[in-house]
């Protein structure tokens, strides 16, 4: 006997594993329901089509720029002379055609022409000499439509050169009306 409950002993003690049930954790999350795919959002509709012109962005551009920072564009261009003369010469009318045209176009723009002149001769003469060469650029504008209130002379003579060297290349550079963007009229 001693053998058979050792037997239902041992039996039991293997069985018994086998009858160990494990507790059941929380349930698993339920599947989500399926959704229904999205609609994309309709696409933003784009702005209304305005009729602006290339030269109406750059007018709108240039209005905000400060006049320092108009003057180093390059917009209005210098115009040279001969020695001891304020004539303007056939070349540089062309130049001042298109200063005018841009001052036409920009016409919120005031300019101060600055006429200056070489080192030869008195500060005197060279004052009046660049007076008379800024007064000739100021009537040639006037005559091509840029409006007369915008623009205003001031002769700086021999005293600020482009070049300091006593040469005639140097000489003929000096000898010019240069074109300031002074202020901008305001809207």
């Amino acid at each position: 006997m001693r053998q058979t409950v050792l037997a239902v002993a041992l039996t039991g003690l293997v069985a018994l594993p086998a009858c160990h049930h494990r507790q059941a954790g929380p349930p698993p999350p339920a599947a989500p329901a399926p959704v229904a795919p999205a609609t994309p959002p309709p696409a933003p509709e784009p702005p209304p089509s305005r009729d602006v012109t290339p030269v109406e962005d750059e007018y709108s551009r240039m209005r905000k720029m400060a006049t320092d920072e108009i003057e180093r564009m390059g917009l209005l261009s210098e115009i040279h002379f001969d020695f001891d003369r304020a004539d303007i010469r056939e070349a540089d009318r062309a130049v001042l055609g298109k200063n005018a045209d841009a001052l036409k176009r920009f016409d919120f723009l005031k300019v101060t022409v600055e006429g200056h002149a070489d080192e030869r001769g008195t500060v005197e003469y060279n004052l009046a000499l660049g007076e008379r060469r800024a007064k000739a650029a100021y009537d040639y504008l006037v005559s091509l439509g840029v409006a007369a209130d915008r623009l205003k002379t001031v002769s700086y003579g021999k005293e600020v050169p482009l070049c300091q060297q006593s040469t005639e290349d140097c000489w003929a550079r000096n000898r010019r009306d240069h074109f300031a963007v002074t202020s901008k009229a305001r809207p």
